[in-house]
């Protein structure tokens, strides 16, 4: 496929000088250019991104989950109080603005707050419990770009409410597998639980006292999240924690007994479906919001090791209650969509490749087109794999086009079949023409495909 040419020179308008007779001054108009971090999905990566949605809509309903839609735009406190005050998200990414009225307001940085906020506003609670939803659309972050990872970029998720069974986690655990795998792409899951408050508490504890132990050794950020949120050290990225961090207490051996029995009953469960997973103790994810299970799914490599993570969810218990509602368990998971589309176009570059026609209609002048417009119309209607060039008048550059969308028939209206009501079939493949009454084009040539088919 032959990449479009950017067009790098700018855009130049001629400006006349005030003195007569001097030559115009040029004066250059900048094109505008998408904001940093923002990423125009073109046409030629569309096919990835349509396989996953419709793999997504297709799962999601094998396995009972309704679609749901919330605004982009919600109150800041929402996600302050969700999300968490201390987390970097709220901190640093997060795009909050005053609006007309002088409310607080912040582009959704993720998806699950707004979920359980639609769930109390409706009243979702009178509805046979669990609820299962799912979403797709877009989140806002304030982050540095990278690969896969934009300031706009686009989630799908899934999510039970109502339920605090463990195998509400394992399922949706299956559910990010088996969407994987119809995606064509390997994975690994990794796990954890962060317990509860209670057995929480006693493990922030253990962490603190380690890392005080070696305050020298760390970097700044985690010198304040020992006070702060000592659960976002096990957050840190930067190369000098990471000696600390490997020695840090097993989270674990801190589990109360119920957590513990929750944690093992998920774990039961996967090893009865055949899925294999990896404890991964340093695994809290980026939210306040979790409790108990956590996990993430990992795109695996050739040689089976773990590359970038995918997406990933858990559980959380207290989030409707931190929003004012009734105690709802619940768990979910979200998944990008544009490190999983660039994974696609990876495994599946076929995909790109643009489905091949039928019939192709091409026309001599402008009578001819009109009628040819007619002819078009009929065959979409009736479920015929159709194309056109109406902006060429050519019927060797036509003909070029038909052919590289690999049509079947071409067929040809000009000047002299709109007079004598008829029309050109010609087999793309041998050449072979004959004419055939305009009116019955449609019926012919639903036969001759049906027949080339058996």
């Amino acid at each position: 496929m032959k990449k479009s040419k950017l067009i790098k020179k700018p855009k130049v308008k001629e400006v006349k000088s005030e003195k007569a007779g001097a030559e115009p001054v040029k004066k250059v108009i900048a094109t505008p250019q998408a904001l940093r971090g923002m990423k125009d999905i073109l046409p030629a990566d569309q096919p990835f991104w349509l396989f996953l949605t419709d793999k997504a809509r297709a799962l999601a309903k094998s396995y009972s989950f309704e679609k749901i839609e919330t605004p982009v735009l919600e109150e800041a406190g929402l996600f302050i109080r969700s999300v968490g005050k201390e987390t970097d998200i709220v901190e640093k990414e997060m795009y909050v603005f005053e609006d007309l009225d002088g409310a607080k307001i912040a582009l959704r940085p993720e998806a699950t707050a707004s979920i359980v906020r639609a769930y109390l506003n409706h009243g979702m609670w009178n509805l046979p419990q669990p609820v299962r939803l799912w979403y797709q659309g877009p989140m806002f972050r304030h982050e540095r770009p990278q690969s896969g990872r934009y300031r706009q970029f686009f989630q799908l998720g899934f999510e039970i409410l109502g339920d605090a069974n463990p195998v509400s986690d394992a399922l949706l655990i299956l559910v990010a597998s088996n969407l994987y795998k119809e995606l064509g792409i390997n994975t690994s899951i990794q796990l954890n639980s962060i317990g509860c408050p209670t057995c929480r508490e006693v493990y922030k504890n253990e962490l603190v006292n380690h890392y005080k132990a070696h305050r020298s050794k760390v970097c700044e950020s985690c010198k304040k999240r020992m006070q702060r949120n000592p659960l976002r050290l096990l957050d840190c990225k930067e190369e000098q924690c990471q000696a600390v961090k490997k020695e840090i207490p097993q989270i674990l051996d801190f589990l109360c007994d119920p957590c513990r029995k929750h944690f093992m009953s998920v774990l039961e469960y996967l090893e009865e479906l055949g899925l294999p997973y990896f404890l991964n103790n340093t695994l809290v994810r980026g939210l306040d919001y979790y409790n108990r299970t956590v996990f993430e799914i990992y795109s695996v490599g050739n040689d089976g090791a773990a590359q970038s993570a995918l997406g990933g969810g858990g559980r959380y218990d207290y989030l409707a209650e931190t929003l004012g509602g009734r105690t709802t368990p619940a768990c979910g998971f979200a998944i990008g969509l544009e490190r999983t589309a660039n994974k696609i176009k990876e495994v599946n570059p076929a995909l790109a490749e643009k489905e091949k026609i039928d019939i192709f209609i091409a026309q001599l002048g402008d009578l001819a087109r009109r009628k040819a417009m007619v002819l078009f119309e009929s065959f979409r209607r009736a479920g015929v794999k159709v194309a056109e060039d109406f902006c060429r008048t050519g019927l060797r550059a036509q003909l070029e086009i038909a052919d590289k969308l690999g049509a079947r028939y071409t067929l040809i209206v000009g000047q002299k079949e709109v007079q004598d009501g008829t029309v050109i079939i010609r087999d793309m493949e041998s050449g072979v023409q004959e004419i055939i009454d305009f009116n019955k084009a449609v019926a012919d040539l639903q036969k001759k495909l049906f027949l080339n088919a058996s």
